[in-house]
């Protein structure tokens, strides 16, 4: 599975950070292809190209913020879950996606 997400926090700082590493750690270690996009204090680092957005079988994004350019994410499957849930909950989520994924083939 190739996931793609985006993470940000209130303060652009830590938590930006944790979630993307969260994130990236749980999905590899279930086997999947993944790229995190942090828009964090200093900017969008690591950007998800509209390619790599066309290819993502699903996109994840934390909700604390407004996010920039999520309309590149147009028809594809998107899963929203707050900041610091991403941080304490990410094999769970990559498993919760998994699991919605079988179900919708």
């Amino acid at each position: 599975m190739k996931i793609v997400g985006i993470t940000a926090c209130p303060s652009g700082v830590a938590h930006t950070y944790m979630a993307a590493e969260a994130l990236k750690k749980a999905a590899i270690a279930r086997g999947h292809e993944i790229k995190v996009e942090t828009q964090g204090q200093i900017g969008l680092e690591n950007e998800i190209t509209q390619e790599e957005a066309n290819a993502a079988d699903v996109v994840v994004l934390t909700t604390d913020i407004g996010l920039k350019n999520t309309e590149r994410f147009n028809g594809k499957p998107i899963v929203r879950i707050g900041i610091s849930d991403l941080v304490k909950k990410a094999p769970a989520l990559v498993e919760k996606i998994e699991e919605a994924l079988k179900s919708r083939k």
